[in-house]
């Protein structure tokens, strides 16, 4: 039954964007809040479009409605000058849980037929 429901819409604190500001000869870390606004629990995980350098913890989890978590974005020391930083984000996906699932993630839930909405915040690089 809850596969054929919409997944309800979650909001992020920020929002729209991630801004890391230099320099970025150490490493960077920044909080992200994801609040589930809906009736009913989900399950969630985040991608990263470049692993090596960006990390983020929990990279998933479950929230019951009007729950949120906190989580960190981390950014580890890199060459600006010499890297390609525009393709940077990530990107939170999000389900809802199966009818009587416990509170424990699965990744399962993702690849069944059940629909999964996406967000992404892009990552800005402060020079």
């Amino acid at each position: 039954m809850a596969a054929s429901i919409p997944p309800g819409d979650i909001q992020t604190q920020p929002n729209a964007k991630i801004v890391f500001n230099s320099p970025y000869d150490h490493k960077h870390t920044h909080r992200i809040k994801i609040n589930n606004s809906s009736a009913r629990r989900i399950g969630w995980a985040i991608k990263t479009t470049n692993a090596k350098r960006l990390e983020v913890d929990p990279p998933c989890g479950v929230l019951d409605p009007k729950e949120a978590v906190l989580m960190v974005v981390s950014c580890d020391a890199f060459d600006f000058a010499s890297e390609d930083t525009n393709n940077d984000r990530i990107t939170i996906e999000w389900t809802n849980t199966p009818e009587g699932a416990d509170k424990q993630f699965r990744f399962e839930w993702f690849q069944g037929d059940g629909m999964v909405r996406r967000k992404n915040l892009p990552i800005e690089y402060n020079p």
